[in-house]
């Protein structure tokens, strides 16, 4: 039987980091409505951001792609330098397939526009903030075109099939009789050419955008 949450359960902290303040401030007014979310710090340029980041160790940062001082994806770079597990959300106007597919291949693990209800946005936050990707479907779609043109070879496919399938690099190696080590070797071609970080990461998102069928 489960239980009830808990009331003294912590509430997500949220870095918002974009240059416009109307925009900043207007989020950050809304969000501070959730009780499951704390905006704990705020920054306007990518410089500031890291020193935020740094200061701060939020649960999740929203950062917008252009900003003076330090784009985007310079700031991503830098503060997963200081936490290689960052949940970073890209909050942008850019839909784009390239600087989709730049901020997944830097670490984001959620891409929104700022158009997005708040609904979205809530989800997406308490979604990463429990290591889960959030990918809209249009935004999927077109990841899904930008990397085909990396597409997997056949043997990853077939090595993310058993993945999706729960099983082991052991289980793996003796299935398709390929060492252990060949394996891992695919695994990571496979995490780096899907931009994420996890084996159910890779998973979820080949499945979302086609590259495999679950049953």
């Amino acid at each position: 039987m489960g239980t009830k949450p808990s009331s003294q359960t912590q509430p997500t902290r949220v870095l918002l980091v974009d240059d416009h303040p109307v925009v900043r401030e207007g989020l950050a007014t809304l969000l501070r409505k959730n009780r499951a979310i704390q905006v704990v710090a705020q920054a306007s340029t990518g410089r500031e951001a890291v020193v935020q980041f740094r200061e701060h160790r939020p649960g999740v940062t929203l950062l917008d792609l252009r900003m003076p001082g330090g784009d985007g994806i310079e700031a991503m770079t830098e503060i997963r330098r200081l936490d290689p597990n960052a949940a970073i959300v890209v909050f942008t106007l850019f839909d784009d397939e390239e600087n989709i597919y730049l901020a997944f291949a830097h670490g984001a693990r959620g891409y929104l526009l700022k158009q997005a209800p708040l609904e979205d946005i809530v989800a997406c936050i308490e979604s990463v903030a429990q290591g889960l990707p959030w990918i809209p479907a249009e935004i999927s779609a077109k990841l899904a075109k930008r990397l085909g043109r990396s597409d997997l070879s056949p043997r990853e496919t077939d090595v993310l099939k058993h993945l999706a399938a729960g099983q082991s690099n052991k289980e793996i190696a003796g299935l398709l009789s390929i060492s252990e080590s060949t394996v891992k070797a695919h695994v990571d071609h496979i995490l780096k050419k899907l931009c994420v970080q996890r084996r159910s990461e890779a998973v979820a998102l080949a499945a979302r955008i086609g590259l495999i069928h679950m049953e």
